[in-house]
């Protein structure tokens, strides 16, 4: 099984991930990037400075498997407030 690190891009500083994760393909490590940033939203709220930060999730020899920005991770967050004026 692969194994997939996810790597946090704030700005130019990149924040590795040194164990990473054995998941059985990249969709599988698209779904764990999602949850990943959910549950960072959730507790550390969705500031702008993490709404620009990207996980970059990549594979053994470094290459990048996909990026998954963060605020893509909100737009069907069902749990949201609705917020009414």
């Amino acid at each position: 099984m692969p194994r997939y690190y996810f790597n946090t891009r704030l700005g130019d500083e990149l924040i590795a991930d040194p164990d990473g994760e054995n998941l059985r393909d990249p969709d599988r490590a698209w779904e764990v990037a999602r949850a990943m940033i959910r549950e960072l939203l959730k507790t550390e709220g969705a500031g702008r400075v993490l709404l620009s930060a990207v996980i970059e999730v990549t594979d053994d020899e470094g290459e990048i498997v996909l990026e998954f920005p963060f605020a893509e991770a909100i737009l069907d967050m069902p749990d949201q407030p609705t917020t009414r004026h």
